[in-house]
């Protein structure tokens, strides 16, 4: 009994062996098959119809201009504040601006009580008006005396005196003046007006209030200028030298600011918003132009500041403000733009799969020159060619295809259009349909 349950035992294992050789030498096979003769993956099961023929997506290479930007994120900045304080020890007795008002340059907004500053004056005047009145009696004593020496009535000493009586009058009356100013100057800090136009903050006096001349505590009042306005934003270093012959203009020509745009939160992200007093559309874009280079960069960090002044006159810029900022630098005419989703990556070199005039797979490399959003501009493709974005992964050179439009990402064709329309001739997703 025992014989017979070892033999049963070693036929079995027998059999387990059997199978397990016949199973390598099938796969092997299997493998050995999925190779292509240029060592390239053959076509996965199913991916092909009929005769081996491969249905791809793919997009037509557009030829277009289309500029080179730098991108940073920058902040609104006013060109002019200021905290206004009081300049004097007084009592507040008119406030002539409110929270938020725009104001204009030379507004009145405070006004103090002046009695005591305008009686100080009074004094100041009075007290001119007297020593002048002196001053002209010095005068007359001055010249009686100098004629009195010239009859030999009286010596040298008395008009020597006389003399620095009069210059000791002169220079009374020099600084009576100089109070009268000092006096002016004082009732003049009575009123405070705007010095320059923008936008008032919260008022923090009101009548009957007791200000003092203080540089610290907080202000009666702090003013912005909206119209116009800048936006601060920092570039890394290495962008420095593109930016400072982007602004060195060519032979012959006038140099010019390079433009800045700068990108508008919208509604739901849409390329534009609803304009709440009009209901009319507003352009999801403020250009500018670069106003403002440091003449250090930043080593802490490894960036460099810069500003950018907008015409602010909407007021769709507020200071404080969070942005993206893109400055144009430069633009790559008439050049094959293409997604960077149809590149294929194979160490160092980049390929591109497109359809040939046989309809079949043909394999060409590609130079990266730039890329912007969803797409890239290279050099080794011909306007017009139909690219292989959907599918590329199961071709080989030479395979035959059947084409249709691409299935190209909404929400990245929607990016393209807008960064299409902020750069004025960049890209747009319509450009990347299929034929």
């Amino acid at each position: 009994m025992r014989r017979q349950s070892l033999a049963l035992s070693l036929i079995v294992l027998l059999l387990v062996a059997g199978g397990g050789w016949w199973w390598k030498a099938r796969s092997a096979d299997g493998r050995s098959g999925a190779v292509t003769a240029d060592g390239a993956p053959a076509p996965a099961r199913g991916a092909s119809g009929a005769g081996g023929t491969q249905l791809v997506g793919v997009v037509t290479a557009q030829r277009r201009d289309v500029p080179v930007t730098v991108e940073a994120s920058g902040t609104v900045t006013p060109i002019n504040q200021v905290d206004i304080r009081a300049q004097t020890t007084s009592t507040v007795r008119d406030v002539l601006v409110r929270d938020g008002q725009t104001v204009a340059k030379g507004q009145p907004l405070f006004r103090f009580d002046e009695r005591a500053d305008r009686a100080n004056l009074d004094k100041a005047r009075a007290q001119l008006a007297r020593d002048k009145a002196s001053l002209a009696d010095l005068q007359r004593q001055y010249e009686r005396a100098k004629d009195l020496l010239a009859q030999k009535f009286v010596a040298q000493s008395a008009v020597d005196t006389a003399l620095a009586n009069l210059e000791a009058g002169r220079s009374l009356v020099d600084g009576d003046a100089a109070a009268v100013q000092s006096a002016t100057v004082a009732l003049s800090y009575n009123e405070i007006r705007a010095p320059f136009g923008g936008r008032a903050g919260a008022v923090n006096a009101w009548p009957g209030s007791l200000v003092q001349a203080s540089a610290t505590g907080s202000p009666l009042v702090n003013i912005v200028q909206i119209d116009p306005i800048a936006i601060s934003f920092n570039l890394p270093e290495t962008e420095l030298a593109p930016v400072l012959d982007a602004m060195r203009p060519a032979e012959g020509a006038k140099a010019a600011a390079l433009e800045v745009q700068a990108m508008l939160p919208t509604i739901e992200g849409g390329p534009a918003r609803k304009d709440s007093r009009g209901g009319k559309p507003v352009d999801a874009v403020a250009r500018g132009r670069l106003s403002f280079v440091d003449n250090l960069v930043d080593a802490t960090t490894g960036t460099i500041k810069l500003k950018a002044e907008f015409e602010n006159g909407a007021q769709k810029l507020w200071p404080g403000q969070y942005l993206r900022v893109r400055m144009t630098l430069r633009s790559l005419p008439g050049v094959v733009v293409i997604p960077q989703a149809a590149i294929i990556l194979r160490g160092s070199d980049r390929q591109v799969y497109v359809v040939g005039p046989d309809k079949t797979a043909q394999l060409k490399p590609v130079k990266l020159r730039y890329t912007f959003g969803e797409m890239a501009v290279v050099d080794g493709v011909d306007a017009g060619a139909m690219v292989v974005l959907d599918g590329k992964q199961n071709l080989r050179p030479g395979t035959p295809l059947r084409t249709q439009p691409a299935a190209v990402d909404p929400a990245a064709a929607v990016r393209l259009a807008a960064a299409s329309a902020a750069a004025g001739g960049g890209a747009s997703a319509t450009d990347v349909a299929a034929p």
